[in-house]
């Protein structure tokens, strides 16, 4: 079982002499592996197709060397920065018995001189120095990520999937009202269901009707939009079908107890299920972390202030939480949560976006302390259990 504190340093004790070590640096079309191999003094430099066989056949060569030399290897760690390959790499090597890490790419330190130099060989230096300070336990050198299984992965596909086609279908009306409004037409709601009819009926301030060219696209882009919806509606239709198959499963527990909470939604309970509750995380300021919703203050001196959101953690939990605390406003307004807010700002009206952050940063931790403890947060009202 994974350990809660494994990802910003090594627990496993360091054996120089005994220990493989490997960087790749990434991109689609090669792959440069740079290695410390015990027993040689050169440290090897291979560019290798994308081709994870190779790559295995690579390690196992450079195992058999350090065997030549007098070094036995009981141990060959892996690590690579996160990107967009994902993590089946990872998943595969540790299926054959390579310990495989991935690295969070923003944690490793660079130079910070203004043109520095950027190769493929310079970048997998510096994952070997940052990879080494964490094998050998210390902290800060950089933080590793934790690698999901398949199911995970998948789990996440269907919010983010919807999340997606509600964006294309945002800017699908929003093109089909731009071409009217060029023509002088307003008013007209492209997502009525008989809207497809209507078109032929809607003329230009001059009185001519919509030109050939425009209608065509018009009918394009509706029917377009209606593929869209129809593919929304499944995606929650199966999500629902899920939940009531299986609703003792964890996350869907999780979901259901979520949903419960008046002001949450399905969608929304999913999504935070999904994307951070179901995580292992360590404590109530991890999960602040993760969401991006902590400061970033800048103290040099006597200077002090603060420059807003670090917005390093999950995105769409950040969005989610911020659109969330303020319905939970409306619908929690007896909540100890929504009092205090209440409070803070009912003489500072301009620090509402400020104290926003901060309610949804309290509300997310008193929602992850009730899937995970089952404590409700104080003024919550619950939905009755169905």
């Amino acid at each position: 079982m994974q350990k809660l504190n494994d990802l910003s340093r090594s627990l496993t004790p360091l054996k120089p002499d005994r220990t493989l070590i490997a960087v790749i640096e990434m991109s689609l079309s090669s792959w440069l592996v740079a290695g410390i191999v015990p027993g040689i003094e050169r440290q090897p430099l291979k560019k290798l197709e994308v081709d994870e066989s190779t790559l295995l056949k690579l390690l196992i060569r450079w195992r058999e060397e350090a065997k030549k030399s007098g070094h036995s290897i009981e141990r060959i760690a892996v690590a690579f920065e996160a990107g967009r390959d994902g993590f089946w790499l990872a998943r595969w090597l540790r299926a054959r018995d390579i310990e495989a890490h991935i690295i969070h790419a923003s944690s490793v330190a660079v130079s910070r001189e203004h043109r520095r130099a950027k190769t493929d060989r310079l970048d997998t230096e510096l994952l070997k120095r940052a990879f080494l300070g964490w094998l050998r336990g210390e902290r800060d050198h950089c933080r590793m990520v934790a690698i999901p299984t398949i199911k995970d992965e998948d789990a996440k596909r269907p919010n983010r999937e919807r999340e997606s086609l509600v964006g294309e279908q945002s800017r699908i009306v929003n093109r089909m009202k731009a071409a009217l409004v060029r023509l002088g037409i307003r008013g007209f709601n492209p997502k009525l269901k008989k809207a497809v009819e209507r078109l032929d009926g809607l003329r230009t301030p001059e009185g001519e009707p919509i030109p050939p060219n425009t209608l065509a696209e018009l009918r394009r882009d509706m029917a377009r939009r209606r593929l869209v919806n129809d593919q929304i509606r499944q995606i929650e239709d199966t999500r629902l079908e899920r939940l009531e198959q299986a609703p003792s499963d964890g996350p869907h527990a999780m979901v259901r107890l979520l949903a419960r909470v008046i002001g949450v939604g399905i969608e929304t309970a999913d999504m935070l299920v999904q994307e951070v509750l179901s995580r292992n995380m360590r404590d109530r300021r991890a999960i602040a972390r993760y969401a991006g919703l902590t400061g970033s203050p800048d103290e040099s001196g006597r200077k002090r202030r603060e420059k807003g959101l670090a917005r390093s953690g999950n995105a769409r939990v950040r969005r989610g939480m911020i659109q969330l605390a303020w319905r939970f406003l409306m619908f929690q307004k007896d909540s100890t949560l929504a009092q205090r807010f209440r409070a803070r700002t009912e003489n500072a009206r301009s620090t509402r976006k400020t104290m926003i952050v901060a309610l949804a940063r309290k509300l997310l931790i008193g929602l992850w302390r009730l899937v995970r403890e089952g404590v409700v947060p104080d003024g919550v009202v619950l939905r009755p259990v169905s």
